[in-house]
């Protein structure tokens, strides 16, 4: 069974033009790799946004839930499964490792820190939402999947 697996990966591999596939889970996450995800419409993941309050109301990730630093593992411990794709990003690279370290350490498996938090998500033109963000403008990709998919292979062919 292994072997036949192989088989398929190595296939891919040589036709990513003609079988896209979605990124996979990486502990240091860029916001290209979480974009690709959720273009696919991947459901097992959940976002958090580990900056103040105001911060958050202003401009986050859309889908993008709130938890507060001094809180963190108690409330994610009591909302989310161990097992479950977890992206996190604060106002900076230290706060997001810090916040993703305190949720390993506090049993979840699969932790990602988005590099580069809003910054970086904005610039690639990640979908956002909150009160600062009415001058965004929105993809045609935020609402069909036929564009979504091939904005998803153009940002792949540009990753290399």
């Amino acid at each position: 069974m292994a072997d036949l697996q192989d088989a398929i990966a190595n296939a891919k591999d040589k036709l990513p033009d003609v079988t896209p596939t979605p990124p996979g889970f990486h502990p240091q996450a860029t916001a290209t790799e979480l974009k690709g995800r959720l273009q696919w419409g991947e459901p097992a993941l959940t976002i958090v946004d580990v900056r103040d309050r105001d911060s958050f109301n202003a401009c986050r990730i859309m889908g993008a839930i709130t938890m507060q630093m001094d809180a963190l593992a108690d409330r994610a411990e009591s909302s989310l499964e161990h097992s479950r794709d977890i992206y996190i990003y604060g106002a900076n690279d230290e706060e997001t490792a810090a916040a993703a370290n305190a949720l390993r350490q506090a049993g979840f498996e699969k932790v990602a820190e988005l590099k580069g938090g809003m910054d970086a998500w904005t610039e690639i033109g990640g979908p956002v939402e909150g009160t600062g963000t009415d001058d965004h403008p929105v993809s045609s990709g935020e609402y069909n999947v036929v564009s979504r998919i091939a904005e998803f292979t153009e940002e792949r062919k540009k990753e290399g």
